[in-house]
Parts: structure tokens; C-alpha cells; sequence
């Protein structure tokens, strides 16, 4: 298989990947959801310029960042490997120098930015926000980017440490992306060129033009209200939905159900069991059964 099949196969899986992620992410992560979390959180990503949308391109940049350096670290693009860049000594001083195979997350990043960035070619101000976002992503994985040393030394010691740069767990970006989720900055467009076109983004109400941090996940809309349903924005609302009512999460019928309360069904399951082969032949069961609770919210 020559160089360009096999990077087209692995950017595929890249993408798979990634879409992958993106959904399931979004639904263990993004608190607050409410409603049906799948489908409205995807159809705001795709249509508002929400703090939904944020999480989604800020999660899905940072994925094909991380699946590229985890491929070419294992040896699985011929265009890239290790870092080449993280060779010698450090530090002479502490004793430590760089050895094994440190995670090239330069590589990663640049190729995220050349694929995930590549579809923003409208100057609009959804474009800005799509940007940053992806930035924002990508910055959040190389800072959580760690350190392994293994020492060397006669009978356990330390005399002198190899040390390479690692990925962080996905998880973990996730969850770092869920809290920026949380705080995510409403701005707003400046537009400072002659041609009126979206130049850079502000935070909404301040005085002055105070840009958002790197690694500020943004939104230009604010979300709609997952509680209630709303044939505009797609939310079917809460109303009717299977809750855990001992739940302190987002399933719980606290939060599920918005505050307006729950129903609560009893009902009885019925069936075989103990079953045992009698001579001969036939089977002969016992006939069991249990009264269950299910709650809905009102």
C-alpha cells in the first residue's frame, strides 16, 4: 500500500474516530442536559452558534489532535513518529535527558488545524467562533501533555532519569472541556475592517474590546431551554422522560425534570424461573414475579 493509501485509510478512521467521540463525549459530559441529549445537543452544534456548538468543535478538534499523535507514537503513519526535537539533555543540572519516544503533538495540532479548520471559509461570525473553539480544544490537549522519567542507577538509584513527553487520557480532556462547557464566554463580533466583515470576537459587556482567553470556549447564542418543549430550536422538552429519582446526576429527577416534579408507576414483572427438568420429559417452573417502580417526570 503505497504513502497517500495509507494516509487516506488512517485519516477515515481518524474521522470515525473522532465522530465517535464527539457523540459520546458530548453526552457524558456536557452538564446540564436535560432533554434529549443526542439529537437536540447535535442539532444546536449544526445550527446555533450556542454553548453546545462550543463543547462540539472545541472536543472534536482536540480528538483528531490526540488520534493523530497516538498513531504516529505507535508507529502507524509513515509521515511522522516520535518527536524528533526532544533528543539529549534537558537539563544538565537535574540529570535528566530526553529518551523513549515523546508524543509529537506539534504534528497532531498542525494536522487538526489543516483538517478540522479547513471547512471555515466563510467570513462569518460563526466562522470566529468555530475557530476559536477549535483552538481552544487543541490548547487545552498540549497543556495536559505529561511528563514520564524512568530512573538509572546502581541498586535503585536515581544517578540519572530518561524522561518522555506522553498523551493524557481523552477522558480527562473531556472532563476539562465539560468545565469549560460551564463557563463558557458569550461575545460578540467587532467588526474593524472597511469591508464591514467579522475581524475578531469580544466578551459581550465589557467596556473596551477584552478578547477571550486561548482556552475560553465561546458561544454567540445563547441555548434554548432544554426543559421546555420548543419546535424552533427542536427540544422535546422533559415532559414524560424516565428519571432516577436517588440520582444526584443529570438523570435524576431533580434535574431531569426541571423542578416541576414526578410521577411515579408501579408495576409488576412476571416470570419463569427455577426451572428444572422433570423425567421424563418435560421442564417444570416456578412462577416468579416483582413489583417495580418507574418514575417520570410531570
Amino acid at each position: 500500500m503505497g504513502p497517500w493509501r495509507e494516509e487516506s485509510k488512517l485519516l477515515r478512521q481518524t474521522v470515525m474516530w473522532c465522530s465517535l467521540v464527539r457523540l459520546r463525549q458530548a453526552a457524558m459530559h456536557a452538564g446540564g442536559s436535560r432533554g434529549n441529549r443526542e439529537r437536540e445537543r447535535e442539532e444546536a452544534s449544526r445550527e446555533r452558534g450556542s454553548r453546545e456548538a462550543a463543547f462540539t468543535y472545541a472536543i472534536t478538534a482536540a480528538g483528531v489532535a490526540h488520534a493523530i499523535t497516538a498513531a504516529c507514537s505507535q508507529g502507524n503513519l509513515s509521515q511522522c513518529g516520535c518527536d524528533r526535537e526532544k533528543q539529549g539533555y534537558y537539563n544538565q543540572e537535574e540529570g535528566w535527558k530526553w529518551g523513549g519516544c515523546s508524543a509529537d503533538i506539534k504534528y497532531g495540532v498542525e494536522f487538526s488545524r489543516r483538517f478540522v479548520d479547513a471547512r471555515e471559509i466563510k467570513k462569518t461570525t460563526r466562522r470566529l467562533m468555530n475557530l476559536h473553539n477549535n483552538e481552544a480544544g487543541r490548547k487545552v490537549l498540549e497543556e495536559r501533555m505529561k511528563l514520564e522519567c524512568k530512573c538509572h542507577g546502581v541498586s535503585g538509584s536515581c544517578t540519572t532519569k530518561t524522561c518522555w513527553t506522553t498523551l493524557p487520557k481523552f477522558r480527562e480532556i473531556g472532563y476539562i472541556l465539560k468545565d469549560k462547557y460551564n463557563e463558557a464566554v458569550h461575545v460578540e463580533v467587532v467588526r474593524a475592517s472597511r469591508l464591514r466583515q467579522p475581524t475578531f470576537l469580544k466578551v459581550k459587556k465589557t467596556q473596551g474590546f477584552r478578547k477571550p482567553m486561548e482556552t475560553d470556549l465561546v458561544y454567540i447564542e445563547r441555548s434554548p431551554n432544554y426543559c421546555e418543549e420548543d419546535a424552533a430550536t427542536g427540544s422535546v422538552g422533559t415532559q414524560g422522560r424516565l428519571c432516577n429519582r436517588t440520582s444526584p446526576h443529570t438523570d435524576g429527577c431533580d434535574l431531569m425534570c426541571c423542578g416541576r416534579g414526578y410521577n411515579t408507576h408501579q408495576y409488576t414483572k412476571v416470570w419463569q424461573c427455577n426451572c428444572k427438568f422433570q423425567w421424563c420429559c418435560f421442564v417444570k417452573c416456578n412462577t416468579c414475579s416483582e413489583r417495580t417502580e418507574v418514575f417520570t417526570c410531570k
